[in-house]
């Protein structure tokens, strides 16, 4: 069991929430002042993560059973795009929902295939377009484990996969691909029909190569047939959200699109370059289109399968990589240094906000998706996966007593332990049961209770607009 009691977090001295908070309505006035606006969706997530872990904005009261410590738990924002505490929820949730309930005790291997600049700008938006470009790269993969098979003697095999649509490059800047973790095999049906599994042969750079170029090929086939290729082709985006698409097309190539250095390239920090860089073993590019297939997992690492799931699905922007150098200038620090030494970026206050403000995905565009015989639909589907499990169970949950019925997500207090090792449920003083005894979201309930027990009742304070605001820059950084 965990011992290490759980600690509230305080988002408000974070650098993210720092440069969110002293300029964010600035970024909005600065915008409208040019006739064009965000989306209502893109500004209600970013004002959202301004109240999200902020007591002041209402929380649960937990007390303990044994001793009476009481404590405060603040509500979250529950966003997708950029807040690192509820993606990394989400990112945790749904890792372990994978390998509990979902992944077979089967290797998996990991695809992860990038696109050229031409078409990641549309793969932002257009959920079709991702539908359809998955399609065709699983169907070429798959192609290759069915051959495989066959091969060998085993017809009619079915291959599974989850896809997660990563939506941001190591620069937070936009760049949509795809993550599919792939079972490294097929399933197909014994004499009494019951699926079972065949493993593949060890995949070769031949094999990667021919999957890269195929894709490629019939990928850009399907854009040329949708004249996403033609000049002055129609771009729903643009005639529907024009700001929204112009700082979308600017991130996709690392640029700033608006405030005083738009039209320019984001500022770096250069290390000294390494003598040569190749792209490694099961690595290949063709015509923009790189695909990489290098990491494989046996059906017994489990634990290195869970973090890699948590990997695909973790937030944009990790708070120990983001800091203030002085109060205009945020560096982001890169988690690998690129090839041509760049190791950090530098970015106003302006320009992060930009960069988020192109990370917040659409409404409705799914961005984890089961194929095969991992798809919700298999009619095989619960003779393969795990199946349920006690993560998704109510029984002994602290938010409910419904008879252990099933839930959509996995309780927070379950996650912490999970991830963590944090026990919600533990006293910190006394290591007693903590219990859940009140929801505070009234503003005068929730400020009575924070004076009562010296918290401070304010909100962080959110900097008015400045248009008349004069940003400086160093050119020279």
């Amino acid at each position: 069991m965990p011992t290490v009691a759980y600690r509230r977090r305080t988002p408000e001295t974070e650098p993210l929430y720092r440069a969110m908070s002293g300029h964010l309505e600035t970024f909005l006035a600065q915008l409208q002042a040019t006739d064009r606006q965000l989306p209502r969706h893109v500004e209600q997530e970013m004002r959202a993560y301004l109240e999200c872990g902020i007591v002041q904005y209402g929380f649960l009261r937990v007390r303990c059973e044994d001793c009476g410590e009481s404590r405060v738990v603040a509500f979250s924002c529950r966003k997708r795009g950029f807040c690192p505490s509820c993606m990394g929820r989400r990112m945790a949730d749904t890792a372990a929902r994978l390998i509990e309930e979902v992944l077979p005790l089967v290797p998996v291997r990991q695809f992860v295939l990038s696109f050229p600049y031409e078409i990641r700008y549309r793969l932002a938006w257009d959920g079709a377009l991702v539908s359809s470009v998955l399609a065709v790269f699983l169907r070429v993969v798959q192609g290759w484990y069915r051959r495989q098979a066959k091969d060998r003697g085993y017809h009619g095999g079915r291959c599974g996969s989850v896809t997660f649509v990563q939506r941001f490059g190591s620069a937070a800047n936009l760049n949509p691909h795809l993550h599919v973790l792939l079972l490294d095999g097929v399933y197909v049906r014994g004499e009494d029909g019951t699926p079972f599994f065949v493993p593949a042969p060890p995949l070769t750079d031949d094999d990667v190569r021919t999957i890269v170029e195929t894709t490629a090929q019939r990928i850009v086939r399907l854009c040329e047939r949708r004249g996403l290729f033609e000049e002055g082709a129609t771009d729903p985006l643009w005639e529907q959200e024009p700001l929204l698409a112009q700082i979308s097309a600017a991130s996709v190539q690392g640029m700033v699109a608006t405030g005083d250095r738009a039209g320019r390239k984001v500022r770096r920090r250069l290390t000294d370059p390494e003598d040569g860089v190749r792209s490694g073993a099961l690595c290949y590019a063709s015509r923009g289109f790189s695909l990489h297939a290098a990491t494989r997992l046996e059906a017994t690492d489990r634990r290195r399968l869970e973090r890699l799931c948590r990997y695909v699905i973790r937030p944009p922007i990790a708070n120990g990589r983001l800091r203030f150098v002085d109060e205009q200038t945020l560096v982001l620090t890169l988690k690998t240094a690129w090839a041509d030494g760049t190791c950090q970026l530098l970015l106003s206050p302006h320009e992060l906000l930009e960069k988020l403000a192109a990370l917040v995905p659409p409404p409705r565009l799914n961005l984890v998706r089961y194929h095969g015989v991992l798809a919700p639909a298999c009619p095989d589907r619960a003779q393969i996966v795990p199946g349920p499990s006690s993560l998704t169970q109510t029984e002994g949950c602290e938010h409910a007593d419904t008879g252990g019925r099933r839930v959509h997500r996995v309780s927070w207090a379950k996650l912490l332990s999970r991830v963590f090792q944090y026990d919600i449920s533990v006293c910190p003083s006394c290591a007693g049961h903590m219990k859940v005894i009140a929801a505070l979201t009234q503003p005068a309930a929730i400020q009575a209770f924070l004076n009562a027990i010296g918290l401070p009742s304010r909100a962080p304070p959110i900097a008015p607009a400045h248009l008349d605001r004069q940003l400086e820059f160093d050119e020279a950084a």
